[in-house]
C-alpha cells in the first residue's frame, strides 16, 4: 500500500470541488508552496538543520494511551522514526511557514495509528454541507481531502490568513544580499588571478597578429617551459609591468550584518550554528525557539486525538525535553543534589542527567529527614526543633 492510500481513505469528488470557505477577513483560505525558497540558501538551510535537529529531541509524553506512546515515542509512522518525524515538522515549518500533519488510520479509517507531516503544493479549505475540509493538491496533480478538525495545522508569522502562515518574502531582500556577497566574492578571486601582465607594443599589428603574439608570449614567459623565471620582450614592445593582483574584499561588517539578519529572521545564532553554546545560551535557545514548536506541535497533536470531553478527563500530549543536557557537570551536579533529596528528582531521573542508563529501584523517591508532611495546609514544616535538641544531647551523652 502506497503512502498516499494509506494516509487518504477514498474521498467523494464533490468535496474537492466544494466552494470555498468564507473567512472573516476576506482572504481566500488557500496554501501555496513555494519550491525552492529558502532552503536553496546555504546559511539558511544551516539555521533551519540545527533547529530541526535541536527539535527533533523533544520526547512526545501521552498521558493515559500507552500504545499511543509507544508510537509517538519510537515511530510515528512505518515510513519515518520519531526524530525523523519531528526533524521534517520543524524543517517543513520553517521552509513555508506552515505544516500540516495528517493522522495515520488503521485498514478501516476508523482509529489513529500514527501520524504523518504531508507536503502539499497547495492546500485548500473547503466548505460541504456546512463542514470544513482540507483539499490538499499534491505535486504529481493527485487530490485528497479530509475533515478540517481531523488535520494538524501549525504556524509561523501568523497574520492575515485566518488558517495558514504568511510566505517567506520578508527575507528574500536579505537572499539577494547573500547571493550578491557570494558572486562578488567569486569574481573578485577570478578577475584578480585573470590579468598578471600588461604589455604595450611598439607598433600596430591587425587582430590576429595581436592575438597570436599574445599567445606567443604567454608561452615563452608564463609556462612550465621558463625554467628560469626571467620574462623577456624585444622591441615589438615598448614596455611591460607586471599586474600586482588585490581582489576586491567585502568588508567583514558588511557580511555579517547580512547573516545576522538571517539568524534574527530564522531565531537562531552563530553559536548555534557551531555547537559552540554555553549552558546559558542553550537555555536561552530553547526558551525562545524550541519550547515553543514544541508546545504548538503538543497542542495540534492533542486536537487532533481527543474530543474535549476527553481532554477535560486529562487525556493529552505533552512535548518534554532535557534542558540540562548542555549544561556543565557542576551545574548539573548542582540541580542533582537540590532536588533528589527533596523528592522532585528520583536516582534514574538524576542519571538521565548524566546521560547514565536507569538501574532497578532507581524510580523511588527520597526525602530527607527535616523535612516531613505538614498536618494542615502548612506544606512541610520546620525541622523539629526540640526533636534536635533531644538527638544532639543524646549523641553528645554517647559520646561521653
Amino acid at each position: 500500500m502506497s503512502i498516499f492510500s494509506s494516509l487518504f481513505p477514498k474521498q467523494s469528488v464533490e468535496i474537492a470541488t466544494a466552494g470555498y470557505l468564507q473567512t472573516l477577513v476576506g482572504y481566500e483560505p488557500v496554501f501555496r508552496s513555494f519550491n525552492g525558497g529558502v532552503y536553496e540558501a546555504g546559511l539558511c538551510r544551516a539555521a533551519i538543520h540545527a533547529l530541526a535537529t535541536h527539535s527533533a529531541k523533544i520526547r512526545p509524553v501521552v498521558t493515559k494511551d500507552k500504545n499511543l506512546q509507544t508510537i509517538l515515542e519510537y515511530q510515528p509512522n512505518p515510513w519515518m522514526d520519531t526524530f525523523k518525524f519531528l526533524y521534517k515538522v520543524r524543517t517543513i515549518l520553517e521552509c513555508e511557514n506552515t505544516a500540516f500533519i495528517v493522522p495515520l488510520y488503521d485498514r478501516y479509517f476508523e482509529k489513529i495509528i500514527g501520524f504523518y507531516p504531508v507536503q502539499p503544493s497547495k492546500a485548500e479549505i473547503r466548505d460541504r454541507n456546512n463542514k470544513k475540509y482540507v483539499v490538499f493538491t499534491f505535486a504529481n496533480n493527485k487530490q485528497a481531502a479530509i475533515e478540517f478538525e481531523r488535520v494538524g495545522i501549525l504556524n509561523k508569522f501568523f497574520y492575515k490568513n485566518e488558517y495558514f502562515g504568511e510566505n517567506n518574502s520578508a527575507l528574500y531582500p536579505t537572499l539577494d544580499l547573500l547571493k550578491t556577497q557570494e558572486q562578488g566574492i567569486k569574481e573578485g578571486i577570478k578577475q584578480g588571478a585573470t590579468v598578471r601582465f600588461l604589455g604595450k607594443l611598439a607598433q600596430a599589428l591587425k587582430p590576429s597578429d595581436l592575438e597570436a603574439e599574445r599567445k606567443r608570449w604567454a608561452k615563452d614567459n608564463l609556462s612550465l617551459e621558463n625554467s628560469n623565471g626571467i620574462a623577456l620582450f624585444d622591441t615589438k614592445y615598448s614596455d611591460v609591468k607586471q599586474i600586482t593582483s588585490q581582489p576586491y574584499a567585502i568588508a567583514a561588517s558588511e557580511i555579517e550584518a547580512v547573516q545576522n539578519s538571517v539568524y534574527n529572521y530564522f531565531g537562531a545564532n552563530k553559536k548555534v550554528l557551531q555547537n559552540s553554546f554555553t549552558s546559558d545560551e542553550w537555555s536561552a535557545f530553547y526558551e525562545g525557539n524550541i519550547e515553543p514548536f514544541a508546545l504548538q506541535l503538543a497542542l495540534v497533536l492533542t486536537n487532533m486525538l481527543y474530543t474535549p470531553v476527553q481532554k477535560s478527563h486529562g487525556n493529552r500530549v505533552e512535548m518534554t525535553a532535557n534542558r540540562l543536557q548542555y549544561a556543565s557537570v557542576t551545574d548539573k551536579l548542582k540541580v542533582v543534589q537540590g532536588l533528589m533529596d527533596r523528592g522532585i528528582l528520583n536516582r534514574n531521573e538524576g542519571r538521565e542527567i548524566f546521560n547514565l542508563d536507569p538501574i532497578e529501584g532507581g524510580d523511588e523517591f527520597y526525602i530527607r529527614a527535616e523535612y516531613t508532611m505538614g498536618n494542615g495546609n502548612d506544606g512541610m514544616n520546620e525541622f523539629n526543633e526540640e526533636e534536635a535538641a533531644e538527638a544532639a544531647e543524646k549523641e553528645n551523652s554517647n559520646d561521653e
